[in-house]
């Protein structure tokens, strides 16, 4: 099974986890957009127990919101988005851009595409904007 490694934008904290995931969402909901600060969360899901904190574990900060099942932890220093065992203790969600390589795992699906931003509806970025390397 191939190692993938992670961790925070100021490298506080860094992980390590097998390539081993059962889901990949793009999620569109209105807390995800709140979250992340863009159109969505890319969220992948793995067994709880597929992570090692390498360092900086103690550095995490977590929010679960009041009202639903839904959580987040960042970096208490650069606050980067971090891997987080869900309420429920079912599943450790690993935010994929928290990824310093790419998962072998493609996205399953979009979801909550009801809330989905409406410039960023399938199509809308790619048809009109030009593209740059850097």
């Amino acid at each position: 099974m191939r190692k993938l490694h992670g961790g925070c934008l100021c490298g506080t904290v860094t992980f390590s986890l097998d390539d081993d995931f059962s889901h990949f969402y793009l999620c569109h909901c209105d807390q995800c957009k709140k979250l992340t600060g863009s159109a969505h969360a890319s969220n992948l899901f793995t067994q709880p127990n597929n992570i090692r904190w390498e360092q900086g574990e103690q550095a995490i900060v977590r929010y679960n919101h009041p009202t639903r099942t839904f959580s987040n932890a960042f970096c208490g220093q650069c606050g980067a988005n971090l891997p987080y065992l869900s309420q429920s203790g079912k599943a450790l969600i690993v935010p994929a851009g928290s990824l310093n390589e790419q998962s072998s795992k493609s996205p399953d699906c979009q979801i909550f595409c009801d809330e989905q931003a409406s410039w960023h509806k399938a199509g809308m970025l790619t048809q009109h904007l030009p593209g740059f390397p850097e």
